[in-house]
């Protein structure tokens, strides 16, 4: 691959900087190579390749676009996916050791497990909950004490409800969502508060539809991130404890020693894609020299982690509705400008 190639597809790490951070693959860049944008040449260029699935955890590859448009699925994913969180709640009788604010703020921040996307948001003025844009839990409990002889210490076996879990919450269908299913907290598992005999928790919590960028309890993951293929070039060839060092320089798994008919160990580059972005090789000077690190431009590997209201899938299938939707809105808008301008202009004229 030629020097151009690199600067306009690749990213190079040295000891000290990143180089050709920028995007120079555009038209009239280079006289020898014909950028010029076209949709035909993007969807040629353009793939998804996931890596890996499951309900929760989702990595997948995104080749063929700018840092742009990838960061604005990331961000879109974080602040803009709707979801159903506890917005408000009811208490009515609270003798736990937590204070009211606090108690509602751990509420707040449990993942409920219910399909955004049936739901409406709520009008900031609304003063009655429906069933078009509210759900409702119950959380009662009073903790009591064990009819126990002996000598135990364990609370377990001393108190009864004496740990308040998410699994005490019980969704109460209003009038209209008797059809709807699995309304839930997404785990069962999660700690609220803890309680002593005579303690009582009795509130009535109510969901809403939100997104991450009004409140952190509405984003959909708890982490979604991207980073750049990397490419490792070995400029000469490392045999024996050369060799050796140069794949303790990088994370396992990304150089392999194998064996040349003579014997020898010779390092070579067995997966380029577990490389962390370390550095370590330039930290010896017989090594330094004689390694290139670069990324590749525009091939991204994306992690995504859900909070388990929605799989990973769906909410990348989301964020990429939502990007397209922000495009056609903002194109309607330029059309809308323009028509408004030629209008102005020939009215001036008949003036």
């Amino acid at each position: 691959m030629s020097h151009i190639d690199d600067i306009r597809q690749k990213i190079q790490l040295t000891e000290h900087t990143v180089f050709n951070v920028n995007s120079t693959n555009f038209p009239g860049t280079y006289d020898e190579y014909d950028d010029v944008w076209s949709q035909e040449r993007f969807e040629e260029r353009f793939q998804i390749d996931i890596v890996s699935l499951s309900d929760t955890d989702m990595e997948f590859d995104m080749v063929g676009v700018d840092a742009a448009i990838a960061n604005a699925i990331r961000r879109i994913l974080l602040a803009e996916i709707p979801t159903m969180a506890i917005e408000s709640v009811a208490i009515w009788n609270n003798t736990s050791i937590i204070q009211d604010e606090v108690l509602a703020h751990r509420l707040g921040l449990i993942p409920i497990k219910a399909d955004a996307r049936l739901f409406e948001y709520k009008l900031k003025d609304a003063e009655q909950n429906t069933s078009e844009d509210t759900l409702q839990f119950r959380l009662k409990l009073k903790c009591t004490r064990n009819n126990i002889s002996s000598d135990a210490k364990d609370p377990d076996i001393l108190y009864k409800n004496h740990r308040v879990y998410t699994k005490h919450m019980e969704w109460v269908p209003l009038k209209g969502q008797e059809h709807l299913k699995g309304i839930r907290p997404v785990h069962e598992d999660i700690l609220i508060t803890t309680m002593r005999p005579g303690h009582e928790l009795d509130m009535d919590l109510y969901c809403v539809k939100g997104i991450g960028k009004d409140h952190a309890k509405f984003s959909p993951v708890a982490t979604a991130s991207y980073r750049l293929l990397p490419e490792i070039r070995l400029l000469r060839e490392f045999y024996g404890e050369e060799a050796e060092l140069l794949q303790k320089s990088f994370s396992p798994g990304v150089i392999d020693l194998v064996e040349t008919s003579d014997g020898h160990k010779m390092a070579k580059v067995a997966n380029a894609r577990l490389d962390t972005c370390s550095r370590n090789v330039f930290r010896h000077d017989e090594l330094k020299d004689h390694v290139s690190l670069l990324r590749v431009r525009d091939h991204f590997i994306f992690s995504v982690e859900s909070t388990g209201i929605l799989p990973p899938d769906v909410l990348v299938s989301e964020a990429i509705k939502t990007l397209m939707g922000k495009c056609q809105k903002f194109l309607q808008e330029l059309e809308d400008v323009t028509g408004t301008k030629g209008k102005h202009k020939k009215g001036s004229k008949k003036t």
